[in-house]
C-alpha cells in the first residue's frame, strides 16, 4: 500500500529548523509578556479603551503567528497595527478632546480636582508627629515629569509609601540611613535635592489619608500629618473653606467663590460638546485672526508650490538640453539644498534675514526688517521655502522629462512646431501627468508646514495688542501655540482646529485629485 502523501503545511513544517520555531514562540510570548505589562500600566491609569485595543493586538498576534492559517495575514498584521497606532488611535484621540476643555489646569478628573484641593489645603496640627521624607517616582519614570511618591518613616520606624490615592505600608527592600530616611526601596527611584527644587509640581503634592487629613513637605527631609481646611460636600457639588468661611460651586470646569472673589487653580476635563467650534466660528477675536491665517496659509502653500515647481522646472529643462556639457555636476550642486536638514536651512536663513547683521542686507545694502515688518516676514518665508523645494521638484521633474519619448518631441518638431508650442502643447501636458499628484501632496505639505514657520519667525510678528495671532502664522502653528505655547494651554481647543485643517487639506486635496484624472486622458 503506497503511503499517504503528506500536506504542504506538514512538508513546510519538516523543512523548518527547530530554531527557527524557538525564536518565533520566544518572540510572541515577548509580545503577550509586553502586552500584559502595558494593560497593567492601563489599569492603573483607568484607560477602558486602551485597555481592550491592547488586549485585541495581543490576541491578533497569538492567533495569526502561533498558527499555520491566515498565511497573507501574517504580513499584513504589523501594518494594520501600525495604522491603528499611529494614524487611527490619534485621529480619534484629538476628535475626542476637541469635545473637552483638556488644557492646562484641566488635565486631571473631577475627583482627583477634589482630592488635590482638599490635601493641599492641609494645615499642620501642633504637637503631631513628624515623618523622614524621601520624594521618588517609580523605576523606569521620568525624574522629571514622572508621578510623584513620597516615601516616608514614622518615628517608632515604621515605613510607608504615599501618593495621591492614600498611604500605603511600605516593606520590601527598603535602606534606612542614621536618622531613619528612606535612602533606597524596591520600585522606586529616590530623587536628589536638585532633582527636587525641579518639580515645581510638588508644592501642591500631598498624601491623602483616611481620616480626610494630608501629609505634606517640610523642606527635602520631612513630612508632616496634618488636618484639611477645605471640605467637599457631595450633596451640594460644593467646597468649604473653613478658614475663610467661603463656599465655592462648580463653574466651567472650576470650584469659583459664590461670592465671585476667585477660584481654586485646580480645574479638571470635562465634556463641553460643541463649546471649542463654537469659539472657532463665533468669537469675534478668535474668527478674524483664524480667517486670516486661513488666507494667508492659502496663499503660502499654493505660491511655495508654484514658485517650487516653475523654478525646479525651468532649470530641469535647461539641464535636460543634450549639448550642455557636465550635466551630472551641475546636478549635483542643485540638490545640494535639498540634501541639508530644513531645520538648519531655516535657522541659517533666520540669521541672514536678520536686520542688523544679516547677510541679505548687508549684500544688498538694504536696512529691511525682515523678521520684524509682517509684509516682509512673508517675504522672507517665501524666498526660504523656494530655495529649500525647488530642488525636489528639479528632480521630479528631471525624472519626468526624461520619460517622455523622443520620437513624441521628434514628431512635433516634424510638424513645424516651435520649441515654446512643443512645450506648451506636449512636454507640460506630459509633465503634469507624472507629477500632478506630486503637486497636490507638496501643497498639503506646505499647508503644514510647521517646522519652516516655527524656525524662522515662530509665528511672528506680532501685534501688542493679540500675542495668540502671529502675521506669518499657519493653522498649525496657531494650534501648536493654543495647545502648549500659548497664556494658558488649551489642548481641546487646539483639537477642533487641527479638525479643521485635516477637513480643509482634505477637501482640497480631494478636488485636486479628481481634476489630475483628467490629465490621464492625455496619456
Amino acid at each position: 500500500m503506497p503511503p499517504a502523501e503528506s500536506s504542504p503545511a506538514d512538508q513546510v513544517s519538516a523543512r523548518t529548523p527547530i530554531w527557527v520555531l524557538i525564536v518565533k514562540w520566544a518572540l510572541i510570548l515577548a509580545t503577550i509578556a509586553g502586552s500584559g505589562y502595558l494593560i497593567q500600566r492601563l489599569i492603573d491609569q483607568g484607560m477602558g479603551a486602551g485597555i481592550v485595543v491592547v488586549a485585541m493586538v495581543a490576541m491578533a498576534v497569538l492567533a495569526v503567528y502561533g498558527t499555520r492559517r491566515a498565511v497573507p495575514m501574517k504580513y499584513l498584521l504589523p501594518g494594520l497595527v501600525l495604522l491603528l497606532g499611529l494614524q487611527v488611535w490619534p485621529m480619534v484621540m484629538t476628535v475626542a478632546t476637541a469635545f473637552t476643555n483638556y488644557g492646562d489646569g484641566h488635565k486631571i478628573s473631577k475627583q482627583a480636582a477634589i482630592d488635590s484641593i482638599v490635601a493641599t489645603s492641609v494645615q499642620e496640627v501642633a504637637g503631631a508627629p513628624r515623618y523622614q521624607l524621601s520624594v521618588a517616582v517609580k523605576e523606569g519614570s521620568p525624574v522629571a515629569t514622572g508621578d510623584l511618591y513620597y516615601l516616608l518613616t514614622k518615628p517608632d520606624g515604621e515605613t510607608f509609601v504615599g501618593s495621591v490615592d492614600g498611604l500605603k505600608e511600605l516593606k520590601d527592600g527598603v535602606e534606612k540611613n542614621d536618622s531613619g530616611r528612606i535612602t533606597k526601596a524596591a520600585g522606586y527611584t529616590i530623587l536628589n535635592a536638585r532633582e527636587v527644587n525641579t518639580r515645581q509640581d510638588l508644592k501642591d503634592f500631598a498624601v491623602k489619608t483616611p481620616d480626610g487629613g494630608g501629609i505634606k513637605a517640610v523642606g527635602l527631609s520631612e513630612a508632616y500629618e496634618g488636618k484639611a481646611t477645605v471640605t467637599y460636600d457631595k450633596a451640594t457639588d460644593t467646597l468649604f473653606n473653613s478658614t475663610t468661611q467661603k463656599r465655592y460651586v462648580v463653574k466651567d470646569g472650576y470650584f469659583v467663590a459664590e461670592d465671585g472673589s476667585g477660584n481654586y487653580p485646580t480645574g479638571w476635563t470635562e465634556n463641553v460638546g460643541w463649546k471649542n467650534f463654537q469659539t472657532v466660528l463665533t468669537d469675534p477675536t478668535f474668527r478674524a485672526g483664524f480667517v486670516k491665517i486661513f488666507l494667508w496659509n492659502i496663499a503660502f502653500a499654493a505660491i511655495s508650490v508654484l514658485s517650487t515647481f516653475f523654478l525646479g522646472m525651468l532649470l530641469a529643462l535647461l539641464f535636460n538640453d543634450e549639448r550642455l556639457k557636465g550635466k551630472g555636476f551641475y546636478r549635483s550642486l542643485l540638490v545640494l539644498p535639498y540634501a541639508i536638514p530644513g531645520f538648519i536651512t531655516a535657522l541659517l536663513w533666520a540669521s541672514m534675514f536678520n536686520q542688523d547683521y544679516g547677510l541679505v542686507n548687508s549684500i544688498t545694502h538694504l536696512n529691511i526688517d525682515w523678521l520684524g515688518d509682517p509684509w516682509a516676514a512673508k517675504a522672507a518665508i517665501l524666498i526660504a521655502n523656494l530655495w529649500l523645494g525647488f530642488p525636489y521638484m528639479f528632480l521630479i521633474t528631471t525624472g519626468a522629462l526624461q520619460s517622455i519619448p523622443g520620437d513624441v518631441k521628434e514628431a512635433a518638431k516634424i510638424d513645424g512646431a516651435s520649441p515654446l508650442r512643443t512645450l506648451r502643447s506636449i512636454i507640460m501636458p506630459l509633465l503634469l501627468v507624472a507629477v500632478g499628484p506630486l503637486l497636490i501632496s507638496s501643497f498639503a505639505f506646505n499647508f503644514n508646514n510647521f517646522s519652516l514657520i516655527y524656525l524662522l519667525t515662530g509665528g511672528g510678528p506680532f501685534e501688542a495688542e493679540n500675542t495668540t495671532i502671529g502675521s506669518t502664522d499657519l493653522l498649525i502653528t496657531f494650534a501648536y501655540r493654543i495647545a502648549v505655547s500659548g497664556v494658558s494651554p488649551n489642548f481641546g481647543l487646539a483639537s477642533t482646529i487641527s479638525i479643521f485643517i485635516f477637513a480643509i487639506v482634505a477637501i482640497m486635496s480631494y478636488s485636486g485629485f479628481k481634476r489630475s484624472k483628467q490629465l490621464e486622458e492625455i496619456n
